[in-house]
């Protein structure tokens, strides 16, 4: 594997790819909550490469297996989308990329993952995160937030 950091805004192709691994992996996501209007499922290419902030990519050769992005703040970090393809889920994927989140970043970290995608929830807590609640966004859809002091 692979990590490197292309911004998608300034490659049409790695934005297409990044929108293709990001339909497939909040497809799970969207199966283990029980509800398909999670945002990032209706986001398009133009969407994406809008979004500033920071990337980090896995590829497994030329094929791109997982990424993250996060916005900096003077507070905290903000993780804003981390994906793994399903094909490669449960191999490590997803620890390398929030490792490498939060060895490029300072500070407190926050994200927020479906309340029930249990995989998730259990990813950040094996890497030190906390819940701090756990909020209703949009009615029907309970996500929960999470929290690093570091």
């Amino acid at each position: 594997m692979i990590l490197s950091s292309p911004d998608p805004a300034a490659d049409p192709y790695v934005a297409s790819m990044v929108l293709a691994l990001q339909r497939r992996s909040y497809a799970v996501e969207a199966d283990l909550i029980g509800d398909q209007r999670l945002p990032t499922l209706h986001e398009d290419e133009r969407a994406l490469a809008a979004w500033r902030g920071r990337w980090l990519m896995a590829w497994d050769g030329v094929e791109l297996v997982g990424a993250a992005a996060w916005s900096e703040h003077d507070d905290h970090v903000d993780i804003a989308k981390m994906m793994v393809g399903p094909q490669t889920m449960r191999r490590g994927i997803g620890s390398s990329l929030l490792l490498g989140v939060l060895a490029a970043s300072e500070g407190p970290v926050v994200v927020a993952t479906g309340r029930d995608n249990v995989p998730a929830v259990r990813l950040y807590a094996q890497h030190g995160f906390s819940r701090e609640r756990d909020v209703e966004v949009p009615p029907g859809i309970w996500v929960s937030q999470l929290r690093l002091e570091r």
